[in-house]
């Protein structure tokens, strides 16, 4: 558990830092509701570094799934960090416990997405932060509202993988009757010397981030995943979770998915100025 580290440790003190994170200048400025919007809402993609640096942005696709009616069922989508387990892995049972309480797994989604290339191996999920991150502001906005999750984490993200990853998710969700939305969790580009990819002459390095990011973006917008896939390659985009956005973009468009919006963009240096700086970015496929 990664709690007292990328987010507040405390029930209190996490409460507090998620609404501020919605109230922040770089948020939605206000808080989430659940309502009934028109939106059909089929994927977000979230970032997901520590609150303070990323969760203002992470608000805006949060505040969306509130106000288009929040699911029942979340699946999210990870990058492997950490090396650990395997390619693709999802857990099938059990619960995750965050500072605001447990969040159940739902045991037959994931048995579902037990299949094909997808691994049961918790091992991978063990030290890893970028789904469970997700997890506090799901709880935020569901206040009293039940909602269960899947965990599926991504060491394996070329395109081969991620259009079986998408095609298995969109059918698993095609056989059930709950509403299910797929986040895809990712930090777009890091930039700098923290991470040995420096920006050319000229370019500060928030400036190099965002023109790289700009152009992963752009392929997302177009729902093109397997053009994202290409762009990071061939840009050397250090976006650390391409696949799992191409997973969930391959199963929005077979659960006829038409329309992706970037909700907000950003990046690090505007909380902390530095030679280093991560881009994020919140968008919603509906």
């Amino acid at each position: 558990m990664v709690a007292g580290q990328f987010y507040s440790g405390t029930e209190h003190s996490l409460r507090e830092q998620i609404k501020e994170c919605f109230l922040d200048a770089r948020g939605c400025r206000e808080l989430p509701e659940i309502g009934q919007g028109g939106k059909n809402i089929r994927g977000v993609v979230v970032p997901h570094a520590g609150f303070v640096y990323s969760g203002a942005i992470a608000s805006h696709s949060y505040f969306q799934l509130a106000k288009n009616g929040f699911a029942d069922t979340f699946i999210v989508l990870g990058p492997n960090h950490t090396g650990g387990g395997s390619g693709v892995s999802v857990m099938i049972d059990g619960q995750w416990e965050t500072p605001l309480g447990d969040v159940p797994i739902n045991t037959s989604l994931a048995e579902k997405i037990y299949t094909g290339i997808v691994d049961k191996d918790e091992t991978a999920h063990t030290h890893e932060h970028s789904i469970e991150v997700q997890l506090p502001f799901l709880q935020f906005v569901a206040k009293d509202k039940m909602f269960d999750f899947v965990p599926v984490c991504m060491m394996m993200q070329d395109y081969e993988t991620a259009h079986e990853i998408g095609t298995i998710l969109a059918d698993a969700i095609k056989k059930s009757e709950k509403n299910i939305v797929i986040i895809a969790s990712s930090d777009f580009s890091h930039a700098g010397f923290n991470y040995m990819s420096m920006p050319p002459p000229g370019l500060k390095v928030e400036e190099y981030a965002e023109k790289q990011d700009k152009l992963a973006i752009s392929k997302i917008l177009a729902m093109d995943p397997e053009g994202l896939v290409k762009t990071v390659h061939a840009n050397n985009i250090t976006m650390c979770g391409y696949g799992p956005v191409s997973a969930m973009l391959v199963a929005a468009k077979e659960l006829r998915a038409t329309t992706a919006e970037l909700l907000k963009y950003g990046n690090s240096c505007e909380v902390h100025p530095s030679t280093s700086c991560v881009g994020y970015g919140s968008l919603v496929i509906y």
